[in-house]
């Protein structure tokens, strides 16, 4: 029984998308920190423990009524409580590979750290001659490149959401 719920949850989860990118998942993006849940006489008490991309975000309270509206369409569960936490940091590998495809289809570029250097590749063309337009971009955990192989402007996620 708690296979499943932990699969009814998951699914939830997955469809609660980032509002500014709804082509990328809580789940895929690296969110989801924890889940835990306690059985009651009334169902299930679910805890969501996720880790925002970036500390400023503005999306947060969208993101915890979302997750919260998504839970408590799975049977059995009672309440549901959405917590942020902020150490650790969220880090762009977090991100699994159905994220990464997401975001590249949105033109958003998912960036690598490779021995502790932050490397980007164009969600166009692959190119990795990129350079960075401006670190602020038009969300706090985006910045703003441009690809000098396709000639294309993009985003790219910050790596660390502790980075400005």
């Amino acid at each position: 029984m708690t296979t499943s719920l932990e699969q009814e949850i998951r699914q939830a989860l997955d469809t609660v998308k980032d509002p500014e990118i709804d082509a990328v998942s809580i789940l895929d993006l690296g969110m989801v920190e924890a889940t835990d849940w306690t059985e009651t006489p009334f169902g299930y008490d679910v805890r969501v423990t996720l880790l925002p991309t970036f500390l400023g975000c503005p999306a947060l309270d969208i993101i915890q009524k979302n997750t919260e509206s998504a839970l408590l369409q799975v049977p059995r569960v009672n309440t549901v409580d959405v917590v942020f936490l902020f150490d650790p940091p969220w880090t762009s590998d977090r991100i699994t590979e159905q994220g990464i495809a997401g975001l590249k289809s949105f033109g958003i570029a998912p960036p690598r750290v490779v021995d502790g250097r932050w490397e980007i590749d164009c969600p166009y063309c692959g190119s990795t001659f990129v350079s960075i337009e401006n670190l602020f971009g038009p969300t706090a955990c985006r910045s703003i490149l441009y690809c000098k192989s396709c000639k294309n402007p993009f985003e790219a996620m910050k790596p660390v959401s502790t980075l400005m």
